[in-house]
């Protein structure tokens, strides 16, 4: 492909990537089991397009920054922690009813989707995760800027999506009986505050300088 090589090492790499378990892959499913397939599916094109932003970001060297500057480092971390918290004590404060009806589904999908994206994009550690893994598979000597980082980018959140939108769906049908259940479903709520809540202490005792 043009300007990029092991191609075959990429995917396999990525294909490890996208099945190990992490924030991206836990707010998804925390959406999925609380608010259903819809919710989850979408929250997942989401952190996609979170992650193409990152994508764009290490192409273009924006992404540098992070990696060399601790104040740019922790207030993208702080600021992205502050919006996970934020997300589990409004799961915690709402009323408790049936996930299953109606005003469960109030949220818009322009409003799951924004939220997914921005979860992702505020996350440093993935920008400096895509700065550090796509040039390894970057011709330098093709002269080509960031259409090589840009190609590699598009491939991997493409099999990312596919695996985020098959594990968001299953998650959702396995747990839709419990969803019309009052009582489970306000603990479900509640869980998954509590599972935002804990990526935002993670995100914040991540280190403040750059690896």
């Amino acid at each position: 492909m043009l300007g990029t090589h092991n191609l075959s090492t990429f995917l396999l790499s990525s294909s490890l990537l996208w099945i190990t378990p992490g924030t991206d892959t836990l707010y998804i499913l925390a959406r999925s089991v609380s608010q259903g397939r819809r919710a989850g599916l979408i929250s997942a094109l989401g952190i996609s397009s979170g992650i193409l932003v990152h994508t764009v970001f290490a192409a273009f060297g924006l992404s540098a920054l992070l990696a060399t500057s601790a104040w740019a480092f922790t207030a993208i971390k702080v600021s992205g922690a502050t919006y996970l918290i934020y997300l589990g004590l409004q799961a915690w404060l709402s009323p408790s009813h049936p996930l299953s009806i109606p005003e469960v589904g109030s949220m818009s999908s322009w409003q799951i989707y924004r939220q997914g994206i921005v979860t992702n994009v505020l996350n440093p550690k993935v920008a400096i995760f895509f700065l550090a893994f796509l040039p390894q598979f970057v011709d330098p000597t093709a002269g080509l800027g960031a259409l090589p980082f840009l190609l590699l980018g598009i491939l991997f959140v493409t099999g990312g999506t596919a695996w985020c939108l098959v594990l968001a769906g299953f998650a959702a049908t396995a747990t839709a009986t419990v969803r019309g259940n009052q009582k489970i479903s306000g603990w479900l709520t509640r869980l998954t505050g509590t599972a935002y809540i804990g990526m935002g202490l993670n995100l914040l005792r991540s280190k403040s300088q750059p690896m």
